[in-house]
């Protein structure tokens, strides 16, 4: 039986311009975004608010502005970081729905979910290589209901759009759902219309789509095109 699949529209930011502008084409399309934080430590690339400085970020923590349209969007934050356990009550302050935190990830990877949990939804990430049995380490408390979901990495590269899908993340989905039937299962990277129904079939819940809206011809028409796989 098909299940309700949800698409979130993935957002790497330059600067903080850019994620108003491009928060402003979907907003009102869909629930929840996904903004992609670099530190380009963790990986090469670097984005808002680690890219150049400036205070708008600040300004967020500290509650005198908020996130674009933060009253009608739910964010998702992937923090493709090291040390996640030093920023993540930064993310949570910011307006956090949902915090992403990668396992290879130098610092305190447990420590990180231990003070999100409760309040925020966490999810865990995998790359492509990193096996699906890292989910287990006791310290994570997936069983004990810590993490809400598990974000699969579909590319290599990380930290960088219009990368090339890699197909082995469809049998790691498979893995995934067998091994954890009840737990929501994210897909990042690669996303485009070609492998999405293979996807949603392996078992996946959540679709993560970036290049594959924002740089097609018509953004809205591709992101109905992915909320209609699941109808």
């Amino acid at each position: 039986m098909a299940h309700k699949i949800e698409i979130i529209p993935a957002i790497l930011p330059k600067d903080f311009g850019e994620l108003e502008e491009k928060v402003g084409l979907i907003q009102g399309l869909v629930k929840t975004v996904q903004v992609d934080i670099c530190d380009g430590q963790f990986v090469p690339n670097a984005t808002w608010p680690y890219r150049k400085h400036d205070d708008s970020f600040e300004k967020i923590v500290h509650e005198d502005e908020g996130l674009p349209a933060w009253e009608k969007l739910n964010y998702e934050f992937d923090l493709m970081v090291n040390h996640p356990e030093k920023v993540v009550d930064e993310w949570v302050q910011a307006g956090a729905t949902r915090i992403i935190i990668h396992i290879e990830s130098k610092g305190d990877v447990a420590g990180a979910v231990q003070s999100l949990a409760g309040r925020v939804d966490i999810g865990l990430a995998l790359n492509i290589e990193t096996s699906i049995e890292e989910l287990q380490v006791p310290s994570y408390k997936l069983q004990e209901g810590n993490i809400q979901f598990v974000q699969l990495m579909g590319i290599d590269r990380i930290g960088f759009q219009a990368q090339e899908f890699d197909e082995k993340v469809i049998g790691r989905v498979k893995q995934v759902r067998l091994k954890y039937p009840g737990l929501p299962i994210s897909i990042d990277g690669g996303v485009s219309l070609d492998n999405a129904r293979q996807l949603i079939e392996a078992g996946a819940d959540r679709l993560v789509v970036g290049s594959a809206i924002f740089e097609s011809d018509n953004f809205i028409e591709a992101l109905e095109k992915f909320k209609r796989l699941s109808k």
